[in-house]
């Protein structure tokens, strides 16, 4: 969990105003690590405040490929996940997890259900 930035402002205000980070951590009860790493974030983009924590940071590098998997299912409607997954390894040079692609799917809100086999008659004839 992300320290306030009331926190992180006071610290940063203590540093500017000639105290050490090491000092300013002390004295504020955190670690010397985290004063460092909001200092480093101070001078680099001039913000104090945390990133936010969590979601999805992965699936943009699935989502470049939205186009080939797309026209892939429309290609052979009943693709599975594995074939899908095989055919942008041979084809596109990318690997993903079968449970990726899953997730790339339901976040389109698309399902594929596969129906169970039909078990043979045992009263008519089957070919």
């Amino acid at each position: 969990m992300a320290l306030s930035n009331d926190l992180r402002e006071r610290l940063v205000a203590a540093v500017n105003a000639g105290q050490s980070r090491r000092a300013a951590a002390e004295r504020f009860g955190i670690s010397a690590a985290s004063a460092v790493r909001w200092m480093q974030r101070v001078r680099d983009t001039g913000r104090f405040e945390a990133e936010p924590s969590g979601g999805d940071h992965r699936s943009g590098r699935i989502e470049s490929h939205a186009e080939f998997i797309l026209a892939a299912v429309v290609e052979t409607p009943d693709i599975t996940l594995f074939e899908l997954r095989e055919k942008l390894i041979a084809e596109r040079g990318e690997s993903f997890g079968t449970t990726t692609i899953w997730r790339f799917f339901a976040r389109r809100g698309v399902s594929y259900k596969k129906s169970l086999p039909t078990l043979p008659s045992k009263r008519a004839r089957m070919s």
